[in-house]
């Protein structure tokens, strides 16, 4: 049986590959970063950036919370938290960062079947979202 860590680093894994994927474009891959607008690959120099830290656990895998990021942005420029803030409100509605801002401070724990619920869905979410944008 794999432990809450080992679960933890694998829905990482599928839910950041879901994020790029969701954010490219049909065929070439491509994403934009969120902040800065440089255009890549999502399988090179794209990550998944979060708006609210990785330590919140209510928002890590929020899809509202995160988005394609260069490496710049993300790790250099310490995620450029205003100009993504700019961004989500930009893309889901006035308030949306607020929004998040106030949800990663409450406590979330999550259990192992939520992790094996939540990996088994961006596993096939990931599937579905390569064979219909035509990339591999």
């Amino acid at each position: 049986m794999k432990s809450i860590s080992k679960l933890k680093k694998e829905l990482d894994k599928y839910f950041s590959l879901y994020i790029r994927l969701r954010d490219a474009t049909d065929r070439e891959g491509l994403c934009q970063c969120i902040t800065c607008g440089k255009v890549s690959h999502y399988k090179k120099g794209i990550q998944n950036g979060h708006f609210q830290s990785r330590r919140f656990m209510a928002t890590r895998y929020d899809e509202q919370n995160c988005s394609s990021q260069c490496i710049a942005c993300n790790l250099y420029r310490g995620g450029e938290q205003y100009r993504f803030a700019l961004a989500i409100d930009s893309k889901y509605g006035e308030g949306t960062a607020q929004e998040l801002e106030f949800l990663a401070r409450t406590i979330v724990k999550f259990t192992r079947s939520d992790y094996e619920e939540k990996i088994s869905y961006y596993k096939d979410a990931v599937k579905n979202l390569k064979k219909q944008k035509g990339i591999e």
